[in-house]
């Protein structure tokens, strides 16, 4: 789509994690929170609900604010294909890392960019590969105690103190992990009308 007048941004996230790594890009841009039921579908594999939920949250601000250019994004821990979301509290977090432990898991970020007056709509996946340690209790429970991660998929919070937890980490956009692909962003948004630089 060419570029005519730039257009406003909205994140369509309440995530204090995405909201920090958007600013990254010193463009302008607004919050509003997506009113979207996650629970998943039955027989959803990790990747098309990090998609379905993706693009349900751009096109639910969408229709609030149908000129403007809306990213959602969602992210879900992927574990043999099991989904592991947002532990919520200690306790599942601790369950959560006693499971992945010596494992890889596959933390399925995706990205929807959506204008609904000019009809823009892409959504894109940036999985990114994680292979964890084969952690102790004591280590999980000293991370768990100084980065309290219940909000965060998988309870892996890499940009702290998380990092100490893993053995490798294999993407192709290295912002993936915290929860928004920033080069995916990018290459949409410029495509629906944002300039980025």
């Amino acid at each position: 789509m060419p570029q005519t007048a730039d257009r406003k941004l909205i994140l369509g996230s309440t995530s204090p994690y995405r909201r920090d790594l958007l600013a990254r890009l010193r463009i302008p841009f607004e919050l509003a929170a997506p009113d979207v039921d996650e629970t998943p579908h039955a027989a959803e594999v990790p990747a098309e609900l990090a998609c379905r939920l993706a693009m349900a949250k751009a096109r639910a601000v969408a229709a609030q604010f149908p000129e403007c250019v809306v990213i959602g994004s969602d992210q879900v821990a992927d574990l043999d294909g099991q989904a592991l979301g947002k532990p919520g509290n200690h306790d599942r977090a601790t369950a959560q890392l006693r499971q992945m432990r010596g494992r890889t898991v596959i933390f399925q970020t995706a990205v929807a960019v959506v204008c609904q007056s000019s009809g823009f709509a892409e959504l894109a996946l940036a999985p990114v590969k994680v292979r964890f340690r084969d952690l102790s209790d004591a280590e999980i429970e000293t991370y768990l105690v100084a980065e309290a991660p219940y909000d965060c998929a998988g309870s892996a919070k890499s940009e702290g103190l998380g990092i100490a937890l893993l053995e490798s980490i294999e993407n192709d956009d290295p912002t993936a992990l915290v929860g928004l692909p920033l080069i995916r962003t990018c290459r949409m948004i410029r495509a629906a009308g944002v300039k980025v630089l």
